[in-house]
């Protein structure tokens, strides 16, 4: 355990620094995430957020600099990634190793309004309801950080806002810190409690919305201006 981590913190990040040989994807980050925070992260392709994801998942562990991700972590992606040889139901408790797990799964299904579905191929689905299968097989798991890589980029407008509403709900009822990945500055501002923007491996913008839920979008206009400043976009 690297000297000074609090273990109260869902995620704390000093100094993470990821290369690709001479190229630096992360450049000595520092990253603190407190139990059932929501925080979203902006930034253009290639400022690091897919390789800083990674590394938060445990997927890749040859970085420098001192990385402490506490409790089950579960991630959602952009493609729901379902498996299309099983039925919603196995989707959701697959991997879950416990006498209940169809159980939990049926729980988890209702809570994303599919309760009918398990039965269904994933072929049948549209891409909101998998997306919903996504997430409720990433719940089952009671992660106590659970990472969202843009998974609503592919949905259309008003499925988007039924997924946002949903999201919102299901954190709020389960209470994991979430770290959302988007290039989407509405969807960062509606949702997180803490909007980060990365550029070239280092956050160069934090920005706090109104506290209150539901948020309004012209209470949040001056907010976007200066996250797209942190973007590099003039007007």
């Amino acid at each position: 355990m690297a000297t000074g981590v609090d273990q109260d913190l869902a995620v704390q990040l000093t100094g993470l620094t990821k290369r690709f040989g001479e190229r630096t994807v992360l450049d000595g980050l520092d990253l603190r995430i407190a139990p059932g925070e929501f925080v979203a992260l902006l930034g253009r392709s290639g400022s690091g957020k897919s390789t800083l994801l990674r590394v938060l998942s445990g997927l890749d562990d040859e970085v420098d600099g001192d990385v402490h991700v506490s409790g089950p972590v579960a991630m959602a992606f952009q493609e729901p990634r379902l498996l299309p040889w099983r039925r919603v139901l196995r989707n959701v408790s697959l991997g879950l190793h416990r006498a209940d797990a169809e159980q939990v799964a049926r729980k988890a299904l209702s809570e994303v309004g599919l309760a009918t579905h398990e039965k269904a191929w994933p072929l049948t689905l549209s891409g909101g309801e998998a997306q919903r299968v996504s997430l409720a097989r990433a719940l089952v798991r009671e992660p106590r950080l659970l990472l969202l890589d843009e998974p609503f980029g592919a949905l259309d407008a008003l499925t988007r806002l039924t997924m946002h509403r949903l999201v919102d709900e299901l954190w709020q009822l389960h209470g994991p810190a979430v770290l959302l990945v988007t290039h989407d500055i509405d969807e960062a501002l509606l949702l997180a409690d803490r909007v980060l923007v990365l550029d070239s491996g280092r956050i160069v913008g934090e920005h706090r919305p109104p506290v209150g839920r539901p948020r309004r979008p012209a209470e949040l206009t001056y907010l976007r201006s200066r996250i797209l400043h942190n973007l590099g976009v003039t007007a």
